[in-house]
């Protein structure tokens, strides 16, 4: 069973990084996955609010998160839960 973590809003491909408009929170650490026009899963190593690292982020943020893979306005990203 997966829970919805959030949506990508933009991508910026020269420093890898996504824009996510989150509906649940997210922690460093945490196993995830994209998918929608690509599928795959990565630790969350790099998140930043305003270009300020965070830790943790809460449901309703939107972020910048460091990704694997290249990615697209409209993928989801989910967490497996336990």
């Amino acid at each position: 069973m997966n829970t919805k973590l959030g949506k990508i809003t933009h991508y910026y491909p020269k420093i890898g990084v996504a824009v996510v408009d989150l509906v649940d929170s997210l922690h460093q650490g945490d196993e995830i996955t994209i998918s929608g026009s690509t599928s795959f899963s990565q630790t969350v190593s790099s998140m930043q609010i305003e270009h300020e690292a965070q830790e943790q982020v809460k449901k309703g943020q939107t972020i910048g998160l460091k990704v694997d893979q290249p990615v697209k306005p409209g993928d989801e990203i989910t967490k497996s839960l336990p």
